[in-house]
């Protein structure tokens, strides 16, 4: 299938990454550079844009203040496309519909014709069927899941009454090579150092994940085309693995035995009781006993083939990364 080429005019950058410095960001700027598109990079700190793209000649900086509207404007302006990953922190999740209604509000009034939402299994809740597809029941029990939620309802709303083009690309829980915003993230360093692993368990329950590097070429397919705006996406991980399994071959690159430390849900309300982010984790705890298993049929039809990442090739990657430290 041939892709139509990115709106672009004069070689100026039309698409900008909102919340650009994480991984996923990285992962989509990697991928539009493989094409020649140039991009904009949008993020609070100039030092952190500076490290992540300052040897990056497609990518241009751009600074703002999302609580400013005169200056989230002034960072949309002029651009076609906004990839919205803007993160907050855990037990802020209040603010990721207050931060779409203020991004939706500064596109429509610059003129931005797109929005592409990276988003999360969280609005569904508990899953009802073994395998979730867009048509699953958006139905949260967790304050987290409605917040997302709500920030999902803010673009699609937008994209009903005519402001803008929106579409959300829903990922799995990942994982990556240097990626720390993962719960597998500590399996790698560990298992390099030779230490005891800090796992959150059950580890034996069947898991999605989704390795980083595969997301940037899915959203440069999402943005090449025109009839994949207006939908709601999930992207399925390569496959279900137990998080013992990742262990084991972790650990076996490095030569041993899984030396793991678990923590189940009643050990993280005790350490919430100390530790403001274990006691956030709680809440999310039911994906480790009922995880959310994505259908991404819908995907591959509206973009051809995904190309996953086998478990053992993003295992031994992480790994490989986690030895460079």
């Amino acid at each position: 299938m041939t892709s139509p080429a990115f709106p672009q005019v004069a070689g100026a950058p039309r698409i900008a990454l909102l919340g650009a410095t994480g991984a996923i960001g990285a992962s989509i700027s990697q991928a539009l550079s493989a094409a020649g598109t140039p991009f904009s990079v949008v993020g609070r700190s100039a030092a952190g844009l500076s490290t992540a793209f300052g040897a990056c000649p497609l990518a241009t900086q751009r600074i703002w203040n999302p609580d400013d509207a005169a200056s989230l404007r002034a960072a949309v302006r002029g651009m076609d496309t906004l990839v919205h990953m803007v993160g907050v922190p855990y037990d802020a999740f209040h603010l990721h519909p207050r931060l779409m209604r203020a991004v939706v509000e500064a596109a429509e009034a610059e003129g931005v014709r797109r929005v592409l939402l990276i988003g999360t299994a969280y609005p569904f809740g508990r899953p009802q069927a073994p395998r979730v597809d867009e048509s699953h029941p958006r139905d949260p029990h967790t304050f987290k899941g409605r917040m997302r939620k709500e920030q999902e309802d803010i673009l699609m709303e937008a994209d009903a009454r005519g402001a803008l083009q929106g579409a959300i690309l829903r990922l799995p829980d990942f994982y990556g090579p240097g990626v720390d915003r993962s719960f597998l993230a500590d399996l790698f360093t560990a298992a390099a150092a030779g230490r005891r692993a800090r796992v959150v368990g059950p580890i034996d329950t069947p898991h999605e994940f989704v390795f980083v590097p595969d997301v940037g070429p899915v959203v440069r397919e999402l943005l090449r085309r025109e009839d994949t705006f207006g939908r709601t996406y999930n992207l399925a991980g390569a496959g279900t693995i137990t998080v013992r399994e990742v262990a084991r071959q972790a650990f076996a690159l490095a030569g041993g035995p899984p030396k793991l430390m678990v923590a189940g849900k009643t050990m993280l309300r005790l350490a919430g009781l100390f530790d403001p982010l274990m006691r956030e984790l709680v809440e999310m705890h039911y994906l480790m006993t009922e995880p959310v298993i994505f259908d991404g049929s819908a995907l591959e039809r509206a973009i051809g083939p995904v190309a996953k990442t086998p478990y053992a090739d993003g295992i031994a990657q992480c790994m490989a990364a986690a030895r460079r430290g």
